[in-house]
Order: structure tokens, then sequence, then C-alpha cells
């Protein structure tokens, strides 16, 4: 009888992978297997795909094989079926070609001694406080090490015993009846949790836990130049796991409150002044109170416009972890005076006069000329 050659069986080369293999298998299965193709000829099909993954998928029976030896040995397998005890090979390699799982695989017991969850608070500030830097006290609530079971959980001297459920192992199975035939499947034992083992006498203060819920003060260093919506991480000084396992972190999150003066445009102030339309005319000086309590004086030139904006260079917010510094930027808001008294109206219609202001004109742009001007163009009147 010819030596079977598996890796034509399958469709794969000499070389090939243990990946390939097995999605070779895979797709050769879904095809092939008895109860989802009742052609008696796709059953000795499945056998022969069966019998050579069963090789294939074995390191040891591969090897054997290569090198041109029996790969079943003394009371071989290769004709055990789909369901055959070979190594290398079982009923969850058929699970997976149709489910893409392996069935009642072992995840194994879990461990009481966990990592912490992480915390949140928050922290609000004012303006000056993001801008230059601040310490801050917080009270914060999480969960902290059981100082009566330092974590253990257990009152006393007691130990936990072994869960009666699963044996210590953490987890339960179940078999269930489907179209392959039986399925043993895996889960979390419920008595336990997937422990393997129960604390009979828990911890008075803890309830079996190892932490419990505490308040606690932090002090919190602000950088200066942070924004709002920022987080701050303290590595370390979040919840405790349970079963006394290491800390979370705990995250700071800034809110940043309104200024009454400024606003904030990422490194950049803006705030706005309010000047007389014989102050803007005129020029002035305005002093603007800073956020560190100095005063910077700002020099309106003689005719600034409404809108326009003046830049102190550097007297913005520190970038984080460098020197420099964003700008401020002032708005100038001209005022038009809306109530005027007789003697008021006639200085300003004297005004108006020797400046030939009496009769106002529509007008665009100084550089793109008048209304009539851009509707003579439009029109190619000369």
């Amino acid at each position: 009888m010819a030596r079977p050659d598996y890796y034509a069986t399958l469709g794969v080369s000499k070389g090939a992978a243990s990946d390939e293999i097995k999605k070779a298998y895979r797709k050769l299965a879904r095809e092939y297997h008895p109860d989802v193709n009742s052609d008696p000829a796709a059953q000795d099909r499945f056998k022969d795909i069966t019998r050579a993954y069963d090789v294939l998928s074995d390191p040891r029976k591969k090897e054997v094989y290569d090198l041109g030896g029996d790969p079943h040995g003394q009371g071989g397998g290769g004709g055990a079926g789909p369901f055959g005890s070979g190594a290398g090979f079982g009923f969850g390699d058929i699970f997976d070609a149709f489910f893409g799982g392996q069935a009642g695989g072992a995840r194994g017991r879990r461990t009481r001694v966990r990592e912490g969850n992480d915390a949140l608070i928050p922290l609000e500030l004012d303006l000056a406080e993001t801008v230059y830097g601040v310490e801050r006290e917080v009270t914060v609530e999480t969960a902290v090490l059981c100082e009566t079971c330092h974590g253990a959980g257990t009152a006393g001297k007691a130990k936990p015993v072994v869960c009666e459920m699963c044996q210590g192992r953490g987890e339960v199975q179940s078999v269930q009846r489907t179209m392959l035939g039986q399925m043993m499947t895996s889960r979390p034992c419920p008595t336990c949790g997937g422990v393997g083992e129960i604390i009979r006498d828990p911890c008075r203060a803890c309830g079996g836990d190892g932490r419990v819920r505490a308040r606690r003060t932090l002090t919190i260093r602000v950088p200066a130049g942070v924004e709002h919506g920022m987080r701050i991480r303290l590595s370390g000084e979040g919840e405790v796991g349970p079963g006394g396992g290491p800390n979370g972190d705990l995250y700071v999150e800034i809110h940043e409150r309104q200024h009454e003066i400024f606003t904030r445009s990422g490194v950049d102030l803006h705030c706005t002044v309010s000047l007389p339309m014989t102050a803007a005319a005129l020029g002035t000086i305005v002093v603007v109170p800073m956020l560190d309590g100095s005063e910077e004086k700002v020099d309106v030139k003689a005719g600034t416009q409404a809108g326009a904006v003046i830049t102190l260079r550097g007297h913005g917010v520190p970038h984080l972890r460098t020197e420099a510094k964003g700008d401020l930027h002032v708005h100038v808001d001209v005022l038009t005076p809306t109530r005027l008294d007789p003697e008021q109206e006639r200085l300003m219609r004297d005004l108006a006069r020797l400046r030939g202001e009496e009769e106002t004109q529509v007008v665009g742009a100084p550089e793109a000329g008048g209304f009539f001007s851009r509707i003579r163009d439009a029109f190619g009147v000369r």
C-alpha cells in the first residue's frame, strides 16, 4: 500500500507552517464533515483529512513522517477517526474549525489578588492658577487596603479552603448536545468566582474583599500652563486591587473657571477694552490689570479703529515644560455716544463741518474704491 501524502491531502506544501496547516484543515473540515455533507465519499474524504491533520499538527509525529517513518508507531491511531485520541488532535480542533474557538478550553483558576481600578476626580481652578501653576489639597474617596486583614480577606488566622464545587480548578464544565455531537464547555465557577478557593470566615472589616473604602487627602501639584480638560496622572494613587493587589492610578481632570476679564485660546490670552470715540481718535494709554496682580500699560495710537487688535508679546500663558509664553491680544471696542446735550451736539456738528463730513456717502474699502465706482466698473462706464 502506497504511503499517503498528508501534505497533498490538506493541500499544503511540505514546508507549510503550523498555522497554514491548521487553516487548511479548518476549511476542508467545514466542507467534508459528516454532519454537513452526507455523501459517503465525503465521509471517507473527511477521515483522510483528519488522519493527515492528526499527523501534521503534532510536531513529534510530523518529524517521524517527514523522515519516512510510521508516525503512529505501534498500535498507531492512524485510523482512529475524527474523535480519536491522537496526541495532537481532538474534539477541540473540530469545534475550532466551525466556530473559530476552543471547545472546553481550560482558562484555569483566577488569582484573588488583582490590580485596582484607576480613579478620576475633577479639580476646579481659576485662570491664574492654570496659567502660573498651583499646589492644591484634594480629598479622594477610593478603596484602600484593609488594615485588619492586610488584604488577605480572612478573619484572624483563618485560611481560604478549596472550593467544593470546582475542586480548586476555578471552573466548571458542562456537556451540551450539538449537531457535531456532545460538546464540553467550561465557565468560571459560580461559587468561588473562578478563584478555586472560598473564604469561610471572612474579615469583619472588609467582608473578605481585602479592601475598604476610605477618604484620604493628597497634595496635587499643578504645573504652569495646563488647560481645561487636561488630566494629571498620579501613578499608584488609585484604588487598591482586590486581595490587596497593586493600586491603580489617579487622574485629576482640570476644570478652568471663566475669568471676568480674560479669555484663553491655547497659550494666548484675549481681553477687550472699550474706548470713547474721542480717546480712539486722539490716542490714549489704557491700564490692563494682569493675572499676577501687576498692571500693563497699553498704548492706543491716535486714530485706532473699532475692532483693532493690539498684541503684547510674551504676556500670555506659559508653554508646558518650556519657558516660552504666548501673547496677550487686546481688542479695541470704540463706543459711540447715544445721547448728546445741546452743547455737545453743537460741537459735534462743528467738527463734522470742519472735516467735511456733513454729508454721508456709501463707500467701500479704500483699496477697492467707492460703491458707485464699483458699479461703473461692473458696467464698463467711464
